[in-house]
């Protein structure tokens, strides 16, 4: 919702902050959370979001840790479109960056809860050995990320699968 502006040539401003565009100060750390369709554009537009406030939080293009972050963001949201899916719901997206500027935790959030992430190198008894196609997506997320798990929705049915990084420079 945007307020009336002055004069056609002002500038309009919102007249409240949309929630995903507030940050914290930067000694408590900076939030990016937003909703996103769960759809292979929707896991787009998360990762090219958030290489955007990557960029805006001092965290380049073109560097590792830049480049890093927004493989586990692809990962995760891709999963969350794929094996999170259900019809009509959305997957969340929250990225934060410590105070201190060396952790960086990814969490995505979806509504399907009887679908769990397995740990890399894990398969079901009735899969042989090679047979699984899938899966390699959780061991990138875990070679790059300092740790990663999953744990219940609070707000509802579903789960967060999260990763956490420390940057280094």
């Amino acid at each position: 919702m945007t307020t009336k502006p002055d004069s056609l040539t002002g500038t309009t401003e919102l007249a409240t902050p949309a929630p995903h565009l507030i940050t914290a100060p930067a000694e408590q750390g900076r939030t990016f959370e937003m909703r996103f369709t769960s759809t292979p554009r929707g896991a787009r537009l998360a990762r090219r979001l958030t290489a955007l406030r990557l960029a805006e939080w001092g965290i380049p293009y073109d560097t590792d840790p830049h480049d890093d972050l927004l493989l586990i963001v692809a990962e995760l949201t891709a999963n969350a479109v794929r094996h999170g899916h259900v019809l009509g719901r959305d997957f969340r997206l929250r990225v934060h960056a410590t105070g201190d500027g060396r952790t960086v935790r990814i969490e995505v959030t979806d509504t399907r809860a009887e679908r769990l992430p397995r740990p890399p190198g894990t398969q079901d008894a009735q899969d042989g050995p090679g047979v699984e196609e899938t899966g390699r997506g959780l061991l990138l997320v875990s070679r790059l990320a300092a740790r990663w798990g999953w744990h219940p929705r609070a707000d509802g049915p579903g789960k967060t699968v999260w990763a956490e990084c420390a940057l280094v420079w």
